[in-house]
């Protein structure tokens, strides 16, 4: 899946959720230097701006689908190659880096088997494959609120609760299925304070994803249920947002 939607809407809407993501899980990875290392589906580069700040942008490569993103992480990430690329043709050599990551991508994947196929093949025998997705089967992602609340309005919606990875143990055997070994899993947590309802609200209107593209099909009236039908759901302003993502990595033969 590419997002249409800008790198600024993107921020708004995901950002504010994937910045203090991407140190969890650069650490859960095991980044360090000196490695090179290639942020795969790097978005507007939250990860990609913290894997520069701890191995130098030099040793950083990123690649994103969206012009637009690629575009943006550029801008952002001076001194790092950051390319357009769709994770299923990274086009890069077998084993050019330490570490391939996929920051909240695999569920976006055309093919999450083949892209997480590409990325143990640029990785080196040893080095590591590493992935994170919101926790949407269990309930825990920073979106839960929200698709609880379209359920009230629209049982047979079709949530991200299906999607690749998004339920414990499905990176994991998806890793296993690669042949990687040492594979672990972990639950990352974050917390993101909202200082008015309207500041959580607002960003779902700006059509990122999946649940934005399924509040700009809504009519006005059962747009307005909705956002009363979250509001509802949500403790007085300002309140905390607590996230959960399932991550894990193994290690290429």
């Amino acid at each position: 899946m590419s997002f249409a939607a800008g790198a600024e809407a993107y921020d708004r809407f995901m950002g504010r959720y994937a910045t203090p993501l991407a140190p969890l899980f650069a650490d859960f990875a095991g980044v360090r230097a000196p490695q090179r290392v290639l942020d795969v589906g790097c978005g507007p580069g939250a990860l990609t701006a913290e894997l520069a700040r701890r191995l130098g942008a030099g040793a950083v490569w990123a690649v994103d689908p969206s012009e637009a993103f690629v575009a943006t992480a550029r801008r952002r990430v001076p001194g790092a190659s950051v390319g357009l690329a769709a994770a299923e043709s990274l086009g890069f050599a077998d084993g050019a880096f330490d570490l391939a990551l996929a920051q909240l991508v695999v569920h976006f994947m055309a093919d999450p088997a083949a892209g997480l196929r590409e990325m143990a093949r640029v990785t080196r025998g040893g080095g590591v494959v590493a992935a994170c997705v919101w926790d949407h089967a269990g309930g825990r992602g920073p979106l839960s609120a929200f698709w609880d609340a379209a359920r009230t309005i629209d049982p047979l919606v079709d949530d991200e609760s299906h999607l690749a990875g998004a339920g414990a143990g499905q990176l994991r055997e998806l890793l296993l299925a690669l042949g990687l070994s040492d594979v672990q899993e972990a639950l990352l947590s974050v917390e993101v304070e909202q200082q008015s309802f309207e500041d959580w609200w607002e960003p779902f209107t700006l059509g990122v994803g999946p649940a934005g593209a399924y509040v700009q099909r809504l009519s006005g009236e059962r747009r307005d249920a909705l956002r009363e039908a979250c509001r509802s759901r949500l403790p007085a302003a300002p309140f905390v947002i607590s996230a959960g993502a399932w991550a894990a990595r193994g290690r290429t033969a």
